[in-house]
C-alpha cells in the first residue's frame, strides 16, 4: 500500500459514516435494493457488468418477472434466456446466470463468497456482491467504479494493465475499508459514488462525501486517475447479407460451442453466402468489441432459386419470420440494424415488439 493508502484505514470508521450518511440521502431508487435476495442481486450484478445502469433496468423488471428465482430459471431454456438477454451485449453473461440457476436450484443458496466463488461463472466481484449484500458478509466488491474512488482518495499514480489488475490492487483497501456493520450498504455506496459523483471524465468533487480524505480531490489531476496502459487499437471491415424471402429474414445461428456469441444469431457475413456473391448498400454501421472497431457494411442480397438450393444445405443457416425477430435470440446491433432497414410496411406497430 502506498503512504495515503495506510492513512486511510486510521480514518476508515469516519470515512464510512459519511459515505453511508450520503448514501442514504442519494442513492438512486433501484428495484434490487427495495427487495432484497441473493437472487436479484446476482442478476442485477451480471445485467450492470459492462452496461449502463439504466439500460439494464428495463430488463431486470421482465428478467425477474418471468424467472423470480433460481429454481425457475434454472428450468428456462437456453435459447429463451438469449432471446431474453439480446440487446444487453456480452452473451456469456446470459449463459453464466443460467448455469448458476442449475447449480444452485435445490439446494441451500450458500451465504460467504468463498462457497459462491465455487460455482462456474462466479467471480470475485459477484461473489463479494452477493455475499455481501443478501448475507451481509464483510468483504468488499471492487469494480470499475470502486477502482476509481479508491485511486483516487489514495493518489496512486501506478499504470494498471486492466481494470481485472487494478481490481486486485485495490483489493486490500477496499476490505479494510468496508463496513463491517453494513457491508451490503457500504459497497453499494461506494460503487454510488464512482457512478454519479466520482465520475470517470468530470469527477464532481465539490459534491463528494468524502472528498476530506482524497488525495487529488478538487484538482485536475482527479480526472486522470485511475492510469491504464494504452490499449492497441485495430480496424475490421465486415460486409453482411440482408435477405429476405416470403416475409423471413436469412440469419445465420452460432453454435452451442461457438467462443464467442454461443446460440445467438446474426445477420450471416456476405462472403459466407457464395462465392463471388454482392449486393446493393444498404447501411453502413460502425460498433467498436474490445479494443477492435468493425465498419459493417450490409447488402440487400436477392435470394434466387439457385442461392436457397445453396443456403438450404447449410446446416447454420436459418429462415426466421420477420414478426417472431424479437425471440430469435438476435444479437442487439444486428436487431436495430434490421428494424432501420425494414420498410415502414413490414414493422410492428408503436409500441409493439418487432
Amino acid at each position: 500500500m502506498t503512504s495515503h493508502e495506510q492513512k486511510l484505514i486510521p480514518a476508515a470508521a469516519a470515512f464510512r459514516k459519511a459515505l453511508l450518511a450520503w448514501f442514504a440521502r442519494q442513492q438512486r431508487p433501484l428495484p434490487w435494493r427495495t427487495e432484497v435476495s441473493a437472487y436479484r442481486t446476482v442478476v442485477s450484478e451480471l445485467m450492470c457488468q459492462q452496461t449502463q445502469v439504466a439500460t439494464a433496468l428495463p430488463y431486470f423488471d421482465r428478467w425477474v418477472a418471468r424467472w423470480p428465482d433460481f429454481p425457475t430459471l434454472a428450468r428456462a431454456q437456453e435459447a429463451d434466456v438469449l432471446a431474453a438477454w439480446a440487446g444487453l451485449g456480452y452473451y456469456t453473461r446470459a449463459r453464466n446466470l443460467l448455469a448458476l440457476a442449475q447449480q444452485v436450484a435445490g439446494r441451500p443458496e450458500p451465504r460467504t463468497a468463498a462457497e459462491w466463488l465455487a460455482f462456474k461463472g462466479v467471480g470475485p466481484y459477484t461473489a463479494a456482491a452477493i455475499a455481501s449484500i443478501a448475507y451481509r458478509e464483510p468483504v468488499a466488491v471492487v469494480d470499475g467504479n470502486v477502482v476509481r474512488v479508491l485511486a483516487r482518495v489514495a493518489g496512486v499514480k501506478e499504470k494498471f494493465k486492466d481494470t481485472t489488475t487494478a481490481a486486485k490492487s485495490f483489493t486490500a483497501l477496499a476490505n479494510a475499508l468496508v463496513d463491517p456493520q453494513r457491508p451490503g450498504d457500504h459497497n453499494q455506496a461506494m460503487m454510488e459514488l464512482g457512478a454519479t459523483v466520482c465520475r470517470k471524465a468530470a469527477p464532481d468533487c465539490a459534491s463528494c462525501p468524502v472528498a476530506r480524505w482524497c488525495a487529488v480531490g478538487g484538482r485536475k489531476e482527479a480526472a486522470m486517475l485511475p492510469r491504464f496502459e494504452a490499449k492497441v487499437r485495430k480496424t475490421a471491415e465486415v460486409a453482411r447479407a440482408l435477405v429476405r424471402h416470403r416475409g423471413a429474414l436469412l440469419l445465420r445461428r452460432n453454435p452451442g460451442t461457438a467462443r464467442r456469441l454461443a446460440g445467438m444469431a446474426e445477420l450471416p457475413e456476405l462472403a459466407t453466402l457464395g462465392d463471388g456473391l454482392t449486393g446493393r448498400p444498404a447501411l453502413v454501421r460502425r460498433r467498436t468489441i474490445g479494443n477492435v472497431t468493425y465498419a459493417e457494411t450490409l447488402l440487400e442480397v436477392g435470394a434466387t432459386p439457385a442461392l436457397l438450393r445453396a443456403w438450404s444445405r447449410d446446416v447454420g443457416l436459418e429462415w426466421v419470420d420477420v414478426s417472431a425477430l424479437a425471440s430469435a435470440a438476435l444479437t442487439g446491433p444486428h436487431l436495430r440494424w434490421v428494424r432501420e432497414w425494414l420498410s415502414p410496411s413490414d414493422r410492428p406497430a408503436r409500441g409493439k415488439p418487432l
